[in-house]
């Protein structure tokens, strides 16, 4: 097969926007080596650049970051790798960094081309060399480009006659894995899904510093970072955004449909699908975006202010028009679980319906509505600005204020604050489904529910075994004095977590999802409450009734 050697200062032009098939981080492995006596073979697919161990030693010798075999073979040495996803290879990097009078002098690479072929296979497999043996040097990179080959999923690293390599990358596209379904949500700009980087402002960390996109720190006013992200085309989709600790300030995000590879990051005609919004530290994000449901997109623009690191963005559509509801979250999974995964089905939507996500509540989505009232493990994860001071003689930590007692009440009405007590039985979920049929809101106060847990008096059954999650659906009042159905925004919030509505959000009555729940209900009101303290709106179906569930 022919090929072309690479100069080093010609990576990013060759090889930026093409997928590394062998890393770890897809699951790329080593499934087989013919020997690894001095430094062993796992190390070539390492994400992080090869260090120096020099002066280091083990009981063969000195160490290496490497693959690194004995000495005087009379054959060759080989290596084979299980690409972390099905793809095509269009070149390699095989770096011999800090092997010096040691490393392998030749290589050669081979490929199954039969992709129904496992590991188990692999001593009957035929193997194709896609890249003849070519001569490598001391302690650096060398860059190979080859004409794109045909679906692979083993390759085999030879180096002749022994020696050592201390990276090796292979370099692809995907064969994209998507339902065949139009309308079966998925992760759009997941790497096995076809979705890919094509465009990046800045990179400083994001490779040295291993799995994510973290830029350099920035030194000027109204500085902002950006990403472009190539995705199958989608329509009606949900955002979810992984910070580091290095965590931007804030960040918003743009869609478009172009036929270009590599479109005008500065083109006007970008449409901005998420107005910016907060980020927190360490942890997980969820947003519904704000996109037209009958627009079909090709790439999305998360821009970052005014820089920072994130660890993954998830984007979650569908390849094509979507007629049924799909949540993000199961509703009977606690809000926050990592191992929360989408549905992906559930039953049509009645026609006059619109569907809205259900996303896990956090600080900086709520944030437009209210405040999110719950402790933090991780002190670096709560909101920021946020006090917190050891308590109880250090047995404890407290969260001062996370939110205020607000009132706007006449001082001749006499409203005063106090607790209240809600016991909630379980709403009717259907397929992961609740229909919204009224909202209400308190014009002068804003309103808390904390979950009380289970117990009570002795004799009271009800709450030994209380609920674990409820929904929480808020939206901004529009022109009409009315809710403006187009804000609507739906959370699955968990027993440890309290929610304070802002004064005049219309919300939806509490709703809880799997068994009953006590509430301490904080408010300001006129004696036991009148009409002036709550506004109710039932909805009819003729004004859109909402089913609440992943719009896909």
């Amino acid at each position: 097969m022919a090929y072309e050697i690479i100069p080093l200062e010609a990576f990013k032009e060759t090889f930026e926007f093409s997928i590394e098939l062998s890393s770890v981080a897809l699951g790329g492995e080593v499934v087989k080596v013919s020997d690894e006596f001095f430094a062993e073979a796992f190390h070539l697919l390492k994400v992080e650049p090869a260090p120096s161990l020099k002066g280091q030693f083990g009981p063969n010798g000195a160490l290496y970051s490497g693959w690194e075999t004995r000495r005087h073979n009379p054959s060759y040495d080989w290596c084979i790798i299980k690409l972390g996803t099905l793809g095509t290879i269009v070149g390699f990097d095989i770096d011999t960094t800090h092997f010096n009078g040691n490393e392998a002098p030749e290589v050669s690479i081979d490929a199954i081309l039969d992709t129904s072929l496992d590991a188990n296979d692999l001593d009957n497999a035929t193997w194709a060399e896609i890249l003849p043996r070519v001569p490598l040097g001391p302690s650096q990179r060398h860059l190979f480009k080859i004409t794109e080959t045909e679906r692979v999923n083993f390759v085999r690293l030879n180096m002749y006659p022994d020696g050592g390599i201390a990276r090796f990358r292979v370099y692809g596209n995907v064969a994209a894995v998507q339902p065949d379904s139009p309308e079966e949500v998925f992760d759009l700009a997941h790497v096995f899904a076809g979705g890919r980087v094509t465009f990046i402002s800045d990179q400083h960390f994001g490779k040295d510093m291993g799995d994510g996109w973290e830029t350099k720190r920035s030194r000027h006013k109204g500085h902002k970072d950006w990403v472009v992200i190539k995705l199958q085309v989608m329509e009606n989709l949900s955002v979810e955004i992984g910070l580091i600790r290095n965590f931007p300030e804030s960040c918003e995000l743009h869609a478009l449909y172009s036929e270009d590879e590599i479109p005008d990051s500065d083109a006007t005609d970008w449409t901005r699908i998420l107005s910016p919004v907060k980020l927190g530290p360490h942890r997980r994000h969820f947003f519904a975006l704000e996109a037209d449901a009958s627009i079909v997109y090709t790439h999305v623009k998360l821009t970052i202010y005014p820089d920072g690191g994130i660890k993954r963005i998830r984007v979650h559509g569908t390849k094509g028009p979507c007629s049924t509801p799909v949540d993000l979250v199961k509703l009977s999974e606690v809000a926050g679980d990592d191992t929360t995964t989408p549905l992906h089905s559930a039953p049509a939507t009645p026609k006059h319906c619109k569907t809205i996500p259900v996303l896990p509540l956090t600080s900086e989505a709520f944030s437009a509505f209210g405040q999110v009232i719950q402790a933090y493990g991780d002190h670096t994860a709560a909101p920021p600005g946020t006090k917190i001071t050891p308590a109880n003689q250090g047995s404890a930590s407290k969260f001062h204020k996370l939110s205020l007692l607000e009132s706007s009440y006449p001082a001749s009405t006499g409203a005063s604050a106090g607790l209240s007590v809600y016991r909630c039985n379980p709403t009717e979920v259907v397929n992961g489904s609740v229909e919204l049929k009224v909202l209400e809101r308190h014009p002068y106060t804003n309103q808390a529910f904390i979950p009380m847990g289970g117990g009570g008096i002795q004799g009271d059954e009800a709450l030994k075994e209380p609920g674990n999650a409820y929904l929480v659906v808020v939206a901004h009042n529009g022109a009409d004095d009315k809710p403006d159905l187009s804000t609507l925004r739906a959370f699955v919030a968990s027993a440890g977590q309290g929610i304070m509505y802002n004064t005049a959000i219309w919300h939806q009555p509490m709703t809880v999802l799997d068994k009953p729940m006590d509430f301490t209900c904080v408010e300001t009101q006129i004696g036991n409450g009148d009409k002036a303290d709550c506004e109710i709106l039932e909805l009819e179906a003729g004004e859109g009734v909402m089913m609440l569930g992943l719009s896909c």
